[in-house]
Order: C-alpha cells, then sequence, then structure tokens
C-alpha cells in the first residue's frame, strides 16, 4: 500500500509539470476559449506572410548570386580556342627573343633586354595555359571567403517581422521600395555573374596582351576588371554582415526596414564604383602613353 501510495503521488506532482512543457512547445492553436485573441494573430500572420512572398525569392536568388562561386565550364571549350589561337603566337615570339639575342652583339642593354623578353614570354606561356584553372581557383577561393561571412548573417534579418509598433508601420509604407531595391541588386549580381562567366575566355588574352608591351595596358585593363569585379563580393557580404548588426544598436531597432533599404542600396554602390574606377583607370590618355612607351622600347631593339 505504501507503495501503491507513494507512486500516485510522484504522478500528481510531475503529471502538472509535464503537461506545462507540452504547452511550452506546442503552438498555441486556435479554439473556442482563445478565438477572440487568436482571429487577429492569423490575420497579421497572413498578411506579414503575403508581403514577404515577392521578398523571399528576391533574398534566395541574391544569396545565391553572392555566396556561390561563378561556373566557369560551360566556356572551356570556348577557352580552348583562344589558347590554341594564341599558340600561335608563341614561336614568332621565341624568334623574335633569339633574333635581338643573336645580334644584340656586345651591347649589353640590348642582351639583358632580350633575356627579359624570353624570360617573360616562357611565363606568359605558362600563365596562359593555366589560366582557365588559376581563374576558376580564384572564383572559389572569394566564394569560400563570402560564404563565411554570410553564415554569420541572420536568416530572417532582410524579411519582414513583427519587431514592434514603429517597424511595423514602417515596413507597410516602405515595401515596394524595399521590392524595387533588391529587384536592382538582382539585376546588378546578375550582370556581374554573366561577366564572370564569360571572362574565362577574356584572361588568357588579358595575361597574354599583359606580357607584350605595346599592348600591356589593354592586358591590365582585362586582369584587372575581372579581379575587382570578382571580389566585390566579398565586400558585400561585409556590407551585409555590418547591416545585421546596426539592429543591436538602440537608435536602429525601430527603423530595421530603412537599414536593409540602405544596406542593398550600398551593395549597388560599391559595383557602381568598381566598374568607374577599373573604367577610369583604363582612359585612352594612359593608353596612348604606354604605345609611346612601347614604341621607344622596340626602336632600342632595332637599334
Amino acid at each position: 500500500m505504501k507503495k501503491i501510495l507513494t507512486i500516485i503521488l510522484l504522478f500528481l506532482i510531475l503529471f502538472p509539470t509535464v503537461i506545462a512543457a507540452e504547452e511550452e512547445e506546442e503552438p498555441t492553436k486556435c479554439g473556442l476559449t482563445n478565438l477572440a485573441s487568436c482571429i487577429p494573430e492569423k490575420l497579421y500572420e497572413y498578411f506579414i506572410g503575403i508581403l514577404n512572398l515577392p521578398i523571399k525569392p528576391l533574398l534566395y536568388f541574391i544569396k545565391k548570386l553572392i555566396g556561390e562561386p561563378v561556373s566557369i565550364s560551360i566556356f572551356q571549350g570556348v577557352w580552348v580556342i583562344i589558347i590554341y589561337v594564341l599558340s600561335m603566337f608563341y614561336g614568332l615570339l621565341f624568334i623574335y627573343s633569339g633574333f635581338n639575342f643573336l645580334f644584340s652583339g656586345l651591347d649589353v642593354i640590348r642582351r639583358e633586354m632580350a633575356k627579359e623578353w624570353l624570360k617573360n614570354t616562357v611565363i606568359m606561356i605558362v600563365i596562359v595555359q593555366a589560366s582557365f584553372y588559376l581563374y576558376d581557383l580564384f572564383l572559389q577561393l572569394i566564394s569560400t571567403m563570402t560564404s563565411t561571412i554570410l553564415t554569420m548573417v541572420d536568416e530572417h534579418f532582410f524579411m519582414i517581422t513583427a519587431d514592434n509598433i514603429v517597424n511595423i508601420g514602417l515596413e507597410f509604407l516602405l515595401v515596394p521600395s524595399y521590392v524595387f531595391v533588391l529587384l536592382i541588386t538582382v539585376v546588378v549580381l546578375v550582370a556581374r555573374y554573366v561577366v564572370l562567366a564569360i571572362g574565362a575566355v577574356f584572361v588568357p588574352m588579358g595575361v597574354f596582351l599583359y606580357f607584350i608591351p605595346p599592348l600591356r595596358s589593354y592586358g591590365k585593363f582585362i586582369l584587372h576588371f575581372l579581379g575587382m569585379l570578382g571580389a566585390i563580393v566579398f565586400v558585400d557580404a561585409i556590407i551585409i554582415l555590418a547591416c545585421s548588426m546596426l539592429i543591436e544598436i538602440p537608435l536602429f531597432e525601430n527603423f530595421k526596414i530603412v537599414v536593409m533599404i540602405v544596406c542593398f542600396i550600398l551593395v549597388n554602390i560599391t559595383h557602381l564604383l568598381v566598374a568607374k574606377m577599373v573604367l577610369g583607370s583604363a582612359s585612352f590618355d594612359s593608353g596612348r602613353e604606354s604605345l609611346a612607351q612601347a614604341a621607344k622600347y622596340i626602336a632600342m631593339f632595332a637599334a
């Protein structure tokens, strides 16, 4: 009898605790007892879901475009053709180097310049032949670093949520602007993806031109442009992480959607600034100057 009473007493003590734990784990369900508070809550969740419908696919696409490496395998066949065309010039470069070396005579300067040209030609051939794999490795490294930064960002940060009354009002007011900015960001990132994918064809051309003195500025422009465009997503990931952390500051906690809009505007601005910087550094004036210097360089060989 004592054992039975002990079991019953333990059951009476533990049963309410188990029920309370189950109620905490399970979400509140609508019923006759809580119908008045449940209907407004469900309606609000419904409207929030509608607001997030156009935002979810855009955010998913942006995350993929920033965090995943650019696939260049589709252009490998075109890259092989470019390598084949460039290989036709290898013999001419070696002949030119040997010709200047043999006829340099006692001119130490011309002999050293011929050796330098021959060394650059060998380096150029090696890099051109491995350009596809080096370019793919570069994109993979950038993607790995960017993905690491993005894992630190809360997945629900850029969604419409019910944090407080001020945020709710601003979200209903600024959702169209937010969707528009996300669309612009998608267009910018898709353009970047397309340019980098096609860049697998232009990388060997850029390397080849870089080692030819009369055309060095054009090769430098191609390599500089593709390098900056490939690495810019790492800066984008840092901007996104910084914006997600700003919400923790009391000054910005009531203006979440404003921070989100500004965040993606900054992402778009960084891409525009990179394009402007690269295009500005490759002005025609600098190109003309490099051609003049190259003419002097060739004249020294011919002297």
